[in-house]
């Protein structure tokens, strides 16, 4: 890991995971072992903390049943790996689908003294995350159906846009077939956030 001294980004992860009544801390834990060893911590409790002191940071929710994440760590591209080891691990623990935003702010970039000509490095992930492809594949569905009527609703009253999301669900019934037939269950896509509620821009620090 990049020391906080010189690590290019600051990476905010934000989202709601749902998770199984019988899920215990310790399985928490573990799973978010990826996050808390990138920051050098010990264990989660240590490393739950955000880099930022008006975030959350890493909670679990115990009446609901949730794991909260509003969290922002410094770091380079090497936490894609953590990322991905974290969600691989949260699909075993958890209830119902759900979306993990990721945004790497680059820290470098100053908009007001950079060359015209230069762009700065941010980024933007949706990860997902669900105890089988039929509960990720919903929750994605639910996310462009709400950037897609967002989009359109500017055009359009409400009223006229049953088709559209009939076909958006035309083609996530066709996806999923042919996941069922093929037994391929593979990693959920990741979005690069150029739909309607995520683009326009850069964002200000962790807005969200």
């Amino acid at each position: 890991m990049a020391s906080s001294y010189d690590a290019p980004f600051e990476i905010h992860v934000h989202g709601d995971v749902p998770l199984r009544a019988d899920v215990a801390f310790d399985q928490i834990q573990e799973a978010l072992k990826p996050l808390w060893k990138y920051v050098g911590a010990r264990t989660l409790a240590e490393g739950a903390h955000s880099h930022y002191e008006d975030e959350p940071g890493i909670r679990f929710d115990s009446e609901e049943h949730m794991l909260r994440l509003c969290w922002t760590v410094q770091g380079d591209e090497d936490f894609r790996q953590s990322l991905d080891e974290m969600c691989m691990s949260l699909n075993e623990l958890s209830q119902a689908g759900a979306g993990i935003e990721v945004t790497f702010y680059d820290v470098e970039f100053d908009e007001e003294e950079a060359d015209p000509e230069t762009e700065s490095r941010d980024d933007f992930l949706m990860l997902f995350v669900g105890p089988n492809p039929g509960a990720i594949m919903q929750v994605q569905r639910d996310l462009l159906v709400q950037d897609v009527i967002h989009v359109m609703e500017r055009h359009f009253d409400a009223a006229e846009l049953s088709g559209l999301v009939g076909e958006i669900d035309n083609l996530f019934r066709s996806r999923y077939d042919a996941l069922v037939n093929s037994l391929e269950i593979g990693k959920p896509p990741r979005g690069a956030g150029g739909t309607g509620g995520h683009g326009g821009g850069r964002k200000p620090r962790h807005l969200h």
